[in-house]
């Protein structure tokens, strides 16, 4: 055969396409197939002799991704498992590829190999209860050397299946949704899409899993990623047959799930929620993730100085401080053996504890713990401030999966740490975005994605509000954030039109050369809070993405 022909396959229902890697012309037939385990060990480069050790070659990089990919191909799963450094888990991740997505033919184009990384694309045609499509879609494999044979090897991941298939549970299946189809509009009846707002994909499979059966909506036939997760909704790549959709409304706000969406992919690792404080309604979600998991909604990271919002609160509350008061701010201060500082060691003499808020000056906070433990009959710390007054760890109904945040009770060292928003305290864009609506309306409005009356679910609510002084104060602290010259977030905001209050924050995760980057803002009837990872400071990577996000209202 010539060189990059498309080669032939025996039983005329799978091919492969010789391309980008240089295999030239192929004959699965005599070459693979026909060759038996001899002739795939040899083409893989792992014939006699003693075991090889070191990086695979760039030979053996296309000799084992070229053999396995033809038995892919040509459906040949065992001997394509026996080609992965995982054959138990490979072998009947191939078959279904066969018998339970039901795809009848498959095309698969390599690419030019990265290293021992080679990408490829496949067309592949599903057919299921006599309705066929095609899907195209790309992945890629790596080849690396096997630890007990030394042989050039691909490195099994599901991943190398089809991308989304991000579990080691999950499969793909072809056949008859579990549940109706549903068109999910926004508040004002504008279609959401996941072609359209790729964050909302996950979400808009959650919504479809628990409204689909009761939004009119009747199933039809797909092609999906089953997660093998009973709490975690089928994800569908391709629709054969179109079932019935059922409309149902949402509370997002296309325009700002529009520039969310924009902002959050200019990062690896990026989340943002956008709440109406006067009734908890969530405008955007969004995640720079391709993924199933809606960090938005689900993460579990510590918030930096965004939390301060609460822990002022509760030293509002209790009379430790007041606004316009003098608070004491050293560059470094000590709790139970442990000290802390600020930023670069900077101090404050004779400032009002709004400066200190506004410039998020640590020991400020951290000065006031003995005061707050000494306070004789209050039975209220911080955990009992941020679910009582912040709804933080109530039972949520958002309308899907969401982590209602957590803040552990907490003494000694650990103590010191909450109080500036790290340690123990474990927030999402969507907990954090909540508490600034809560500051911003005085009362907490719990989230929700799906209005309450859909399913007759109850929304959480605080225990208690907060008083009316100690909310004015907190909002005009933000104020002072978004627009003093001191400000740790006046330039972030400087775009931000009417009325306005922010919250800057980072937090050093174990491990990262780089703090996580934090930023919670409210401007008029809007609140949105965002998290980049190893962005850096507040005001670096996660608040222009606020920012962003407010000016679309």
């Amino acid at each position: 055969m010539r060189s990059g022909a498309k080669v032939a396959i025996v039983g005329g229902v799978f091919v492969v396409v010789a391309s980008g890697v240089g295999y030239g012309g192929y004959n699965l037939y005599n070459g693979l197939t026909g060759g038996g385990d001899d002739t795939v060990t040899s083409r893989s480069g792992s014939g006699g002799g003693a075991k090889k050790t070191g990086p695979v070659t760039a030979d053996e990089v296309k000799a084992t991704s070229k053999d396995f990919l033809a038995a892919w191909a040509t459906g040949e799963a065992d001997q394509a498992a026996q080609l992965t450094n995982n054959p138990v888990a490979a072998g009947p991740a191939l078959t279904g590829f066969r018998e339970d997505a039901k795809v009848t033919a498959a095309t698969i184009t390599p690419g030019p190999a990265n290293g021992a990384t080679v990408p490829f694309t496949v067309k592949a045609t599903v057919s299921a209860e006599g309705v066929t499509k095609d899907l195209t879609y790309t992945s890629e494999l790596t080849v690396v050397r096997g630890n007990t044979t030394g042989r050039p090897l691909v490195d099994w991941f599901p991943t190398v299946l089809h991308p989304k298939l991000t579990s080691k549970t999950a499969t793909l299946r072809t056949g008859g949704a579990k549940t109706g189809a549903i068109e999910a509009v926004d508040y004002r009846g504008r279609v959401l899409t996941a072609e359209k707002y790729p964050s909302l994909g996950p979400i808009l499979a959650q919504l479809r899993e628990r409204y689909g059966s009761t939004s009119g909506g009747e199933p039809g036939i797909e092609l999906v990623v089953d997660s093998g997760d009973p709490d975690v909704p089928d994800l569908p790549l391709l629709v054969l047959a179109k079932g019935k959709a059922g409309k149902l409304q949402t509370t997002i706000d296309a325009d700002v799930q529009a520039v969310a969406e924009r902002e959050v992919g200019r990062y690896t690792s990026a989340s943002v929620v956008a709440i109406k404080p006067t009734t908890g309604a969530v405008r955007a979600v969004a995640n720079s993730s391709a993924g199933q998991f809606n960090a938005a909604f689900e993460g579990k990271k510590m918030p930096g100085s965004t939390f301060k919002i609460v822990t002022a609160a509760l030293l509002l509350e209790k009379g430790l401080v007041k606004a316009d008061q003098v608070a004491e701010c050293p560059a470094t201060a000590m709790y139970m053996g442990r000290s802390m500082g600020n930023l670069n060691g900077f101090s404050m003499d004779g400032a009002p504890f709004s400066k200190s808020f506004a410039r998020s000056c640590n020991t400020a906070f951290i000065k006031k713990i003995d005061d707050v433990e000494r306070i004789e009959g209050d039975d209220y710390g911080l955990a009992r401030e941020a679910k009582e007054v912040f709804g933080i760890g109530l039972d949520w109904k958002t309308g899907i999966l969401s982590v209602d945040g957590s803040v552990p009770e907490a003494t000694g060292a650990a103590a010191l740490e909450q109080y500036i928003g790290q340690g123990t305290v474990q927030m999402n864009p969507l907990n954090i975005a909540s508490i600034t609506a809560t500051a911003k309306a005085g009362v907490f409005k719990q989230p929700y994605l799906v209005a309450p009356s859909v399913d007759n679910r109850t929304l959480a609510t605080a225990e208690r509000q907060m008083p009316a002084a100690v909310s004015r104060q907190l909002r005009d602290m933000m104020r002072l954030t978004a627009t003093a010259s001191y400000g740790t977030g006046t330039r972030t905001m400087a775009s931000v039109r009417g009325d306005k209050g922010a919250k800057t924050g980072s937090a050093e995760a174990d491990g990262q050369a780089t703090s996580d980057s934090w930023f919670t803002a409210f401007a008029d009837d809007l609140a949105a809070a965002a998290f980049v990872q190893s962005g850096g400071h507040g005001g670096d990577a996660a608040g222009p993405l606020v920012a962003k996000v407010l000016n679309a209202r």
